[in-house]
C-alpha cells in the first residue's frame, strides 16, 4: 500500500483544484519506480486520467484520491508514505519509503537491496 499524509492530500487537492476545471474528487495519481537519479532509481509522480490506468495497476484510494501504481514499481513502493514539506529552505513533495536501502542527498532517489 502506498499512502499519502493529510499535508500531502491537502497539496495534491490544491494543485488541482487550481490547475484544472475538473472536480477535486476526480484525482488519479500515477507514483512509480523508475531507472534513472544518482542512486539507480528515481520516483515517478504525476497526475493522469483515467484512461491512462491500465488493468494491471494497483489502485489504492485516500481522501478521495485515487493512487495508481504498477506492478514493478509497487514491488519497490510498497509502504511507502508521500508527505509534504512547506519550509523555508525547502518545499515539495518526500517520500518515506521503508524498502529505500540508500537515499541520495536530494530525497529524489534511491536504491533497494
Amino acid at each position: 500500500m502506498i499512502k499519502l499524509t493529510d499535508k500531502a492530500s491537502i497539496e495534491l487537492k490544491h494543485i488541482v483544484a487550481s490547475q484544472s476545471s475538473d472536480p477535486v474528487e476526480t484525482i488519479i495519481i500515477r507514483i512509480g519506480a523508475v531507472g534513472g537519479g544518482c542512486s539507480g532509481l528515481m520516483y515517478d509522480f504525476n497526475v493522469i486520467d483515467q484512461e491512462n490506468i491500465s488493468s494491471t495497476d494497483t489502485i489504492f484510494e485516500q481522501e478521495g484520491i485515487k493512487i495508481a501504481c504498477d506492478a514493478k514499481s509497487l514491488l519497490f513502493l510498497d509502504g511507502t508514505e508521500v508527505d509534504f514539506k512547506d519550509e523555508l529552505m525547502e518545499r515539495g513533495f518526500i517520500f518515506n519509503n521503508p524498502n529505500a536501502s540508500s537515499c541520495c542527498g536530494c530525497q529524489k532517489s534511491f536504491t533497494c537491496g
